[in-house]
C-alpha cells in the first residue's frame, strides 16, 4: 500500500485518538492494540516517515496514561505549572507579541493625548477623580488614594474585581476579540492619562515607586488576559489542519488555561497594593518623597519584571530548545537527540 493511501485510510482514527481521551480501559486497550499494530507496518514500510512519528507519538501517550504510576499523579500539578503552561506560552508567543504591541501602542495614545489636550486626562479619568487626586498633590498626599482603614476588605475588592474584569477581557475571543479590544483602549488611555498627570505635577518618579510596585504585575497580567481572548480569535479563524470546531475547542481550552495563571499573579499584585502601596502611601512625605527606600521599591519592581519576562517568555523558550514538547492530553514528552 502506498504511504499516500495508508495515511488517507488511517488518518482520522489517529486524530480521534489523539484528541479525544476515552475513560473506558478496554477501548483504551483497544485503541492502543490498533496503534501498535500501524506503528509496526508503518515502521516497516514507511521508517522515515512523519505518520511513522505522528503514530507513535500517540502509541506513547496512551502508554504512559497506562502505566504512568501514582507518584506520576501527585505530580500532575508540578508538571503542569513547570512544564505545560511555560510551552502552552511558546506555543503562542506571536500571539502574546502582539497583544502587548497593541496595548503599549493604545496607552501611548493615551500618553499623546494628555500632552496634546488640556481637557483629556478628565475626559478619562473624570473630573471627581482628577479633582481629588489635585486635592491630595496640594496637600502633599498625592498617594492618599490608596488609603483605607480596612486592609482585608481592600485586599479582596481588588483582588476579586481584578480577576473578574481579566475574565471577561479573555471571554472577549468568543465574540472575535471586538469585546477585548474595547477593554484594552479603555483601560490603556486611562494608564496613559493616569501616568501623565503624575509626571506633569512633578511626581513621575515618586508614581513610579509606589504605583507600579503592584502595577508591574497587575498591568502586565491584563496584557495576558488579553492574549488569552486573542488565543480563542486565533483558533476559530485560523483552524490550520484541524476541524474549525476542534480547533475552536482546543484554542479555548488553552485560554482557560492562561486564565488560571493569572489568578494567583493578581492575587500576588492585590496583595502588593493592598498593604505594600497602602504602607508608602501613609509614610509619605515631601522631605523622603518614599514611604520605603528607593532601593526598597526598585527590588520589588525588578523582581515582578523579571518574573512575568521569565515564566512567559524566557523559560517557554528554553524548554522547547531542550526538546521538550506537551501533547495534546498534558502528557510532556522530550525529543531525544
Amino acid at each position: 500500500m502506498r504511504e499516500a493511501m495508508f495515511i488517507k485510510k488511517n488518518a482520522e482514527k489517529w486524530k480521534e485518538y489523539q484528541h479525544f481521551a476515552t475513560d473506558n480501559p478496554d477501548e483504551t486497550a483497544e485503541r492502543f492494540i490498533t496503534l501498535i499494530d500501524d506503528l509496526s507496518y508503518a515502521k516497516t514500510f514507511y521508517p522515515k516517515s512523519k505518520a511513522t512519528r505522528w503514530i507513535n507519538g500517540i502509541a506513547a501517550s496512551i502508554y504512559l496514561s497506562i502505566y504512568q504510576n501514582k507518584k506520576e499523579k501527585y505530580t500532575r500539578v508540578f508538571r503542569f505549572w513547570k512544564y505545560e503552561l511555560p510551552l502552552l506560552f511558546k506555543k503562542y508567543h506571536k500571539v502574546l507579541l502582539f497583544t502587548v504591541c497593541v496595548n503599549v501602542f493604545f496607552t501611548a495614545i493615551g500618553i499623546w493625548g494628555s500632552i496634546n489636550d488640556g481637557e483629556f486626562i478628565r475626559g478619562i479619568l473624570g473630573d471627581d477623580y482628577v479633582n481629588m487626586t489635585e486635592a491630595n498633590i496640594a496637600k502633599g498626599d498625592p498617594f492618599g488614594v490608596y488609603k483605607s482603614d480596612n486592609l482585608f476588605s481592600m485586599f479582596v475588592h481588588i483582588g476579586v474585581n481584578n480577576i473578574f474584569v481579566a475574565f471577561l477581557m479573555a471571554i472577549g475571543g468568543l465574540l472575535l476579540g471586538i469585546t477585548t479590544l474595547v477593554m484594552m483602549w479603555q483601560n490603556c488611555l486611562m494608564l496613559g492619562a493616569f501616568q501623565y498627570m503624575f509626571f506633569s505635577k512633578g511626581l513621575g518618579l515618586q508614581s513610579i515607586m509606589v504605583i507600579w510596585i503592584h502595577g508591574t504585575l497587575e498591568i502586565l497580567a491584563f496584557f495576558i488576559a488579553s492574549t488569552a481572548s486573542f488565543v480563542m480569535v486565533q483558533g476559530l479563524l485560523f483552524p490550520g489542519t484541524f476541524k474549525r470546531t476542534i480547533s475552536f475547542k482546543r484554542s479555548v481550552k488553552d485560554a482557560m488555561k492562561i486564565m488560571l495563571v493569572l489568578v494567583p499573579i493578581f492575587v500576588v499584585a492585590a496583595f502588593l497594593e493592598t498593604y505594600v502601596t497602602h504602607l508608602m502611601s501613609q509614610t509619605y512625605d515631601k522631605e523622603s518623597n518614599f514611604g520605603l527606600p528607593v532601593w526598597g521599591s526598585a527590588i520589588i519592581l525588578a523582581v515582578s519584571l523579571a518574573f512575568i519576562v521569565w515564566y512567559f517568555v524566557i523559560l517557554p523558550i528554553r524548554l522547547n530548545k531542550k526538546g521538550y514538547y506537551i501533547q495534546p492530553d498534558g502528557i510532556i514528552n522530550r525529543l531525544k537527540k
